[in-house]
């Protein structure tokens, strides 16, 4: 939780205010039971209706004070908390975007977004009522404790008994409930997990017909969540019978020794009377101090485990170099690169090795788990080598600026991400200053020209949540036209061109080579056809590169491409 105090920074008005109008709300509360004993000792035995009514009128008054008070402190309390759960959130998706993929494949994005969520909105109102009730409760206890023994000190050791009693008690629970509620969110985080990966394979399921054993895991594991929210919720919920036991306990006795007391002349009614009032006071705040203890042991449950997201360091330290090319290509060498995934067993790739002249094409092909999406990831430097190193322009990719670098190149990843918006702001998410001239160039390029033309509206026309109202095939064209507007050195297509037919992929590919200034281009691709005319094919399997060359040299002396390419082909065809 400690390195979450500083975003209180700009709120510290807010969170003095909060709790010192709930202070004076408190004080002016403590001074209503002297009241009502002033009125049962002089104003009723005295029959001076003048007096009993102007002490009505200082309860009105004192009441009416507080009431102010306490909406001002709510107001306060309630500002401090939101602008403090905002900040938060914003820091902890900024931090987020900062981690390499290491740390997001570690961490996963189920356990992100219960953080950012959940979380935080737990963490805001567990703020919320400590402001309001943290200082508040404990004070109205030891207010009227001391206010007790101004009355009568024997009587208020009554009061002191009580509390340590129901001190210990909240303090216990407390002990037992807060790793239980850290418990609960590391539950909500799989069900989370299950819940995002049934929504998102719903087709999948489906086509399978697997529904009813995907509902019973998702059963297991919420149920598994309800369980221990309901244990949670019992020990929690002991606190205000207990409560009301042991207070009840104290009143019992305080009144039966009060009695005793007005008998012998010790007390007066009216001191009996304030005293039952303290008591109750003492029983309502203590309640809502043991609601706030458990508000709050969720709280700070998942405050740890947002300073746990927090704590985490990227891997990859940035470097400091700019990266100078604003146009033309790049010249891309890998120089016996290895690569391991966190917690991986063994290499995912091992002892690449080649050098792409710039502009020059390369393509990428090998079986599935072969290695090819690892290799192209530490171009952009997604991952960092585990050893060896990746060259562009003949400076290792870990001593540029991660931003200056990335800049200049563009991916087009093997899953088509479009974003909700119209085409023209899924384009410019390639670059913000693109016209419309070099969003229609990129469209024509990416042979999705057409078909967004023919849309009402053009490039306005609205993409649905994850691009659901366009095909397969026109979601990839337009998300490597996005990946054309930046006009980078280095174009990387990642198996992006899997939904096209054969004359729009070689179309695309014979367009990207003959754009102005055309980038470095790597392709990689399960189908021989996409990657045949490429300047220099790399093959690989099981992370090992076992073919280099032009697609003529492959077929004469590599047997895995032979394989490769004469089971799409036919074992005839290239003889042809």
């Amino acid at each position: 939780m400690k390195n979450l105090w500083k975003y209180f920074g700009s709120y510290k008005k807010e969170c003095v205010l909060g709790p010192l109008f709930k202070l004076l709300e408190a004080s002016f509360e403590l001074f209503i039971p002297l009241v009502v004993k002033q009125i049962i000792d002089v104003g009723i035995p005295n029959g001076d209706e003048g007096y009993i009514i102007q002490r009505v009128l200082l309860m009105a008054a004192l009441t009416f004070i507080g009431l102010v008070c306490s909406l001002t402190a709510q107001f306060f309390s309630a500002r401090a908390a939101v602008g403090f759960s905002a900040k938060v959130k914003s820091a902890v998706f900024s931090h987020v975007q900062t981690l390499s993929y290491a740390e997001l494949d570690k961490t996963g994005t189920s356990t992100l977004i219960t953080r950012l969520t959940s979380d935080i909105n737990t963490l805001q109102g567990g703020v919320n009522m400590s402001l309001r009730l943290f200082l508040r409760s404990p004070f109205i206890v030891f207010g009227a404790v001391v206010m007790a023994f101004t009355i009568d000190v024997k009587a208020a050791l009554i009061f002191v008994v009580t509390v340590l009693a129901l001190s210990l008690v909240v303090y216990g629970i407390m002990l037992i409930t807060v790793p239980m509620h850290k418990k609960v969110q590391n539950d909500l985080d799989k069900v989370t997990a299950a819940a995002r990966s049934n929504i998102g394979g719903v087709r999948v399921i489906r086509a399978f017909g697997l529904e009813e054993k995907e509902e019973e895991g998702f059963r297991n594991s919420n149920d598994a969540l309800v369980r221990m929210q309901i244990l949670a919720g019992k020990i929690s919920a002991l606190l205000n019978p207990v409560t009301f036991v042991l207070i009840n306990l104290g009143l019992c006795y305080l009144i039966y020794q009060g009695g005793i007391a007005v008998d012998t002349g010790r007390l007066s009614r009216g001191a009996v009377v304030a005293l039952v009032n303290y008591m109750s006071q003492i029983l309502v705040e203590l309640i809502k101090l043991a609601n706030l203890i458990v508000q709050l042991s969720r709280a700070l449950a998942c405050g740890s485990r947002i300073s746990s997201v927090m704590d985490i360091k990227s891997s990859m330290k940035d470097g400091d170099k700019e990266y100078a090319n604003e146009s033309g290509a790049a010249e891309l060498e890998f120089k016996d690169v290895s690569f391991r995934y966190v917690d991986a067993a063994e290499d995912a790739i091992s002892g690449i090795s080649f050098k792409l002249p710039a502009g020059a094409t390369l393509g990428v092909i090998g079986g599935t788990g072969s290695g090819k999406s690892s290799v192209i990831n530490l171009i952009p430097r997604f991952y960092d080598t585990t050893g060896g190193n990746v060259y562009v322009d003949g400076t290792d990719v870990s001593q540029y600026k991660e931003a200056s670098l990335r800049r200049r190149i563009a991916v087009v990843p093997q899953k088509s991400v479009l974003f909700t918006g119209t085409v023209r702001e899924n384009l410019s998410w390639g670059r913000k200053d693109a016209t419309d001239e070099d969003m229609e160039e990129a469209l024509k390029m990416a042979q999705a020209y057409d078909f967004v033309m023919e849309k009402e509206g053009g490039l306005d026309y609205r993409v649905a949540q994850g691009g659901s109202n366009f095909s397969g095939g026109q979601k990839q064209r337009l998300a490597i036209a996005r990946a054309l507007v930046r006009k980078p050195a280095i174009l990387i297509l990642d198996d992006s061109t899997s939904a096209l037919d054969y004359a729009t992929d070689a179309a695309l590919r014979k367009a990207v080579k003959e754009m102005k200034d055309a980038p470095t281009t790597v392709i990689v691709s399960q189908r021989s056809a996409s990657i045949m005319h490429a300047d220099m094919i790399l093959v690989l399997d099981d992370g090992h590169a076992v073919g280099l060359g032009t697609h003529d040299e492959l077929m004469k002396g590599c047997s895995v491409y032979q394989e490769i390419y004469n089971s799409q082909f036919g074992g005839d065809e290239y003889a042809k």
